[in-house]
């Protein structure tokens, strides 16, 4: 009988979480996913994930909250002990986040602070206290965005925040090279979510902006993102390590 291989998804209740944690499913992964807040929608994405024929588990945390990072890992290992004996899995996915359309000139700390928190310290440190339970030869896949390439007015603290995990996700890649652990940033373009208001969703005129500048003539959906991050959990990508795979369809090119 095969190991059942584990992956962790922070932010897995909707959007391109949800479709990352089915994906995985799809590929044979048993998933615990991270919600903030939507608890009804992170029990939907396990049943989702059940019907596939995986186990799931939804934990709320706070991905800006460094405080809650240990307790979210003593239930994740509790659980984990409970179901395959031991505290480990193989693949972390920090997805976890929410975004900021503000100009740099009317920027607040608070707001700065608050993209910090979640995109970038939250990041590093949710992954450093998940290191101990990472498998040797599992992956870490980080997830950025497309504006850490090309600029918009309005993006540039969450932007900032981005290129940083871009950098990080490289020393990672370095310095858990001796455990056969990958770290790899996945850098979705415009996706038509509730992400930041939900505007390359429902506003059509942004939408036909998008639709102009990109290769492929259309906005990207959800399902565009989650295969390939489930792709990179796989055996055939173990060779692929500090990479950035931007995918938007060809924006700005």
């Amino acid at each position: 009988m095969t190991e059942s291989k584990i992956a962790v998804v922070t932010g897995g209740s909707r959007g391109l979480g949800r479709d990352m944690a089915i994906n995985l499913a799809k590929k044979g992964i048993d998933v615990m996913l991270s919600y903030h807040s939507n608890q009804s929608a992170a029990k939907e994405v396990v049943a989702e994930i059940e019907k596939n024929g995986q186990k799931a588990k939804a934990l709320q945390l706070d991905s800006s909250n460094i405080k809650g990072f240990d307790d979210f890992f003593n239930r994740v290992s509790s659980y984990l002990i409970s179901e395959y004996g031991n505290p480990n899995f193989d693949f972390l996915i920090n997805n976890a986040g929410t975004g900021l359309n503000q100009p740099f000139i009317e920027t607040t700390e608070a707001q700065f602070e608050e993209m910090l928190n979640i995109h970038f310290k939250g990041v590093y440190f949710l992954t450093q206290k998940a290191l101990p339970y990472i498998n040797d030869k599992g992956s870490i896949i980080n997830i950025s965005s497309g504006l850490a390439r090309f600029s918009f007015p309005g993006s540039s603290a969450y932007a900032c925040m981005k290129g940083a995990i871009e950098v990080f996700t490289r020393y990672l890649a370095k310095e858990l090279g001796h455990r056969r652990i990958t770290a790899n940033v996945v850098a979705p373009g415009a996706i038509a979510t509730d992400f930041g208001g939900g505007a390359n969703k429902d506003n059509q005129e942004k939408r036909q902006i998008i639709a102009n500048i990109t290769a492929l003539g259309k906005v990207g959906e959800a399902q565009d993102i989650g295969g390939v991050v489930a792709f990179l959990c796989t055996k055939e990508a173990q060779w692929i390590n500090g990479q950035r795979i931007e995918i938007s369809g060809g924006m700005l090119l």
